[in-house]
């Protein structure tokens, strides 16, 4: 069973060992001895909360809050009077040492000090608050930029290539020049560290939606293109936010939580399609071209989003305007042993409770993270995942559209694969978490994905049915979705430092984001109806996904015994290593 925390009772010594941060409670609030209010014992106490993640709370003299807390923490005394005598022999003997920490002899006032650990009920209230008022905002912003960049292939289908007179490469180029100034920009997830947060992604958002809404002013391919390479460079400043949310959430929290963000990709893509229909079946109806209507409608809302960005988001858990007081030192609290990247290397965080754009830079932790073999599979493996991510959700309505549906059915039954993905991306998410692994769920996704690709690439061949070449598309967008979200929370475990997380994420979009380049151009319409060489080309891709992360978990594996290790020598020695792991978490990474 595990020690728990006893009142000390009026008079006595503080026991040895009670600081012992990984003693477990079983109670809701849990007491620590007194303090006198000297300030030798003051800096102890700070130095404690620093160390261990303790609260200080003032239980002073005056108000009605102080003699409340006052009177439960002595009913709480009174209560374990008999265990405070059976513990007296332990007291005694560790009296000398309870000086040695305090410095003299502790006195007894009126006025007196208390510290309490926060509760596993507030630690839940906080994180649900950060999920539904902070993940679920962002994910909203992800929804947003996702539509704003996929939404092209509706237009497509509703009429912008025959209005603009675009040709098969005219169109191709239209998706290149995104990408190429979004990969050309994501080392802007730096500045995610280097700006107040909240600036810096309402600034993105209002861009990106500007941008999107002139789309629909174009009257010709030049003008368009220009805006789709300008448009790259506003979202790619806001894919550092799986970064963003490390500030707030533990590794192994972080998968779902990503999870969440992630699965707005498939959520916007089933949007986008039922919206699309409607729009086009209004744009049939009046004056204004279908597609000008799409981009319009789904560009503009960005705008306005943008000021509730500004306003709504924090730039740290002690920043966050809708958690209390004390949920806001809950939220900064329960963060502390996450580190900053000094806990390898065993020196305290100085600038834990400054602001992250406040603190020093350190290139250092950049060059570190360009030297880790690392993040260069996890960059590979999103290389591989947004060969398919960046072209299934672009030419599905023309892929369906292909197999014998009409315009308007195309758009419609383009939304239940993706809808379908968004529930999978979640479940697969939370399972990582819990089972704290990374590579199986990776693994078993990009797998199923490959095989629903081989189907499709041999349909053709075995002259299968629209039906069941449409149910495969299922398990495809599933698997990459899913894939994609693993990855991305994979490569934020995997470094240390804020500016490690930061550099990983930016080398894994840079290197990651090339797939596109490759992805749009994997379905022209001279491969219909089969696509049999994307479809091709998109299962040796998922195949190679599996691959690496199997490669990826066994270099972890022995990065794990080495700081295993690490530790036993350590503790043979008899030194203190600090920055040791965490008694609920035996290993450094995830695998």
């Amino acid at each position: 069973m595990a020690a728990t925390y006893q009142p000390v009772a009026e008079g006595d010594e503080r026991p040895s060992g009670s600081s012992d941060s990984s003693q477990e409670t079983t109670t809701s609030t849990r007491y620590t001895p007194e303090a006198d209010t000297d300030d030798d014992e003051e800096d102890g106490l700070d130095h404690l909360e620093a160390d261990e993640g303790y609260e200080l709370k003032h239980l002073g003299s005056g108000g009605s809050n102080a003699r409340h807390e006052r009177h439960e923490h002595h009913k709480a005394q009174h209560a374990v009077a008999s265990a405070a005598e059976d513990d007296a022999s332990d007291d005694d003997e560790n009296e000398g040492e309870g000086r040695a920490l305090s410095g003299h002899k502790t006195h007894r006032r009126a006025s007196v000090q208390s510290f309490e650990l926060y509760t596993p009920d507030e630690e839940r209230r906080v994180r649900r608050k950060l999920d539904t008022r902070l993940v679920f905002f962002v994910a909203l912003l992800y929804l947003m930029s996702f539509l704003d960049r996929s939404n092209i292939g509706n237009a497509r289908l509703a009429g912008l290539k025959d209005d603009l007179h675009l040709s098969d490469n005219q169109y191709e180029w239209l998706l290149t020049a995104f990408y190429i100034n979004y990969i050309l920009f994501e080392w802007m997830t730096l500045c995610y560290k280097i700006f107040p947060p909240h600036i810096y992604i309402s600034c993105c958002v209002f861009a990106w939606g500007v941008l999107a809404s002139l789309q629909s002013l174009v009257s010709s391919w030049p003008l368009l293109l220009v805006l789709r390479a300008l448009l790259g460079i506003g979202e790619a400043a806001f894919v550092g936010i799986p970064f963003y949310l490390s500030f707030f959430f533990r590794k192994d929290e972080l998968a779902f939580r990503i999870g969440l963000f992630i699965s707005a990709a498939p959520l916007a893509t089933s949007f986008a399609s039922s919206l699309a229909w409607a729009i086009v079946s209004l744009g049939d109806r009046i004056a204004i071209a279908s597609w000008r209507l799409l981009f319009l409608l789904e560009g503009f809302p960005a705008c306005l989003v943008a000021v509730w960005a500004w306003w709504w988001l924090p730039d740290s858990p002690s920043t966050a305007r809708w958690l209390t007081a004390r949920e806001r030192k809950v939220a900064t609290l329960r963060m502390r042993k996450e580190g900053d990247g000094d806990t390898m290397s065993g020196k305290a965080s100085a600038q834990s409770t400054v602001p992250r754009h406040k603190q020093k830079f350190r290139w250092n932790e950049v060059v570190k993270t360009l030297q880790d073999p690392k993040a260069y599979l996890t960059a590979a493996m999103f290389f591989c995942c947004n060969v398919a991510f960046s072209s299934m959700p672009v030419f599905l309505p023309t892929i369906i559209n292909q197999m014998g549906y009409s315009r308007l059915a195309s758009q419609g039954l383009s939304a239940p694969p993706f809808l379908f993905s968004f529930v999978v991306v979640l479940v697969t998410a939370f399972i990582s978490d819990r089972i704290k692994s990374r590579s199986i769920p990776m693994i078993f996704h990009a797998l199923v994905a490959m095989a629903g690709y081989v189907f499709l690439a041999v349909a053709g061949a075995l002259h299968v049915g629209h039906i069941l070449r449409y149910l495969a598309v299922f398990p495809i967008c599933a698997g990459f979705f899913s894939a994609v979200a693993i990855v991305i929370t994979w490569t934020v475990n995997n470094q240390q430092s804020d500016e490690g997380k930061g550099t990983g994420m930016a080398m894994l979009n840079i290197i990651g984001q090339m797939g596109p380049l490759l992805g749009t151009r994997l379905y022209p319409d001279s491969e219909g109806p089969y696509y049999v060489k994307g479809m091709s080309v998109c299962a040796v891709s998922m195949a190679l996904v599996a691959a690496l992360a199997l490669a990826l978990r066994y270099v972890l594996k022995a990065e794990n015994r080495r700081l295993e290790r690490r530790w036993m020598e350590a503790e043979a020695e008899g030194e203190a290593l600090v920055g040791r792991r965490n008694a609920s978490e035996p290993s450094m990474y995830l695998t």
